[in-house]
């Protein structure tokens, strides 16, 4: 079995414990990126009603009081960060100009954000749309070694580059 079935089978497995130990929580959504390589980044979050969900300047976004979580199989930068591979927690920072976005490694349920467990930390740019989005959408544009999280809230877009190592 390669090294990479077995990534691929623990993201799975991931991915898929949460769903199947609480049924009745909120349901929540995935995003994919997938390389050139075939390896793969995800992102999990709940996409919650816009209008419901409280953007405050400063505090980290946690959507339906739970974290976004960064699933990666291979080695990313974001800003001059590293990233290894495995999961991590996602947290888009609100500022008045531009958002920042910071990668966790305590990935424990319910943890509040520590920005000592930060493994990297990047300014998002940050722009005001148009068409309001009616719930939080999270999605990735691919090209080559880069993925670009693009973060959909209400009236604001917000984008971030991760690069594969």
């Amino acid at each position: 079995m390669s090294a990479t079935s077995v990534w691929r089978a623990v993201l799975i497995s991931l991915l898929l414990s949460p769903w199947m130990a609480a049924q009745s929580g909120p349901a929540t959504s995935t995003t994919t990126c997938n390389l050139d390589d075939g390896r793969q980044v995800y992102v999990r979050y709940i996409p919650v009603a816009s209008n419901k969900e409280r953007i405050q300047n400063g505090k980290p976004l946690v959507p339906g009081g739970t974290a976004m979580t960064l699933f990666t199989e291979a080695q990313l930068t974001l800003g001059s960060g590293m990233i290894p591979i495995g999961a991590f927690t996602l947290y888009p920072i609100p500022a008045r100009g531009n958002w920042s976005l910071a990668v966790n490694k305590n990935v424990t349920a319910g943890a509040a954000y520590d920005e000592k467990q930060d493994v990297a930390k990047a300014p998002m740019e940050t722009v005001q749309i148009d068409q309001a989005s009616d719930a939080l959408e999270v999605a990735f544009a691919h090209v080559g070694a880069r993925c670009t999280l693009r973060i959909y809230i209400g009236k604001t877009a917000s984008f971030a580059e991760f690069t594969a190592k």
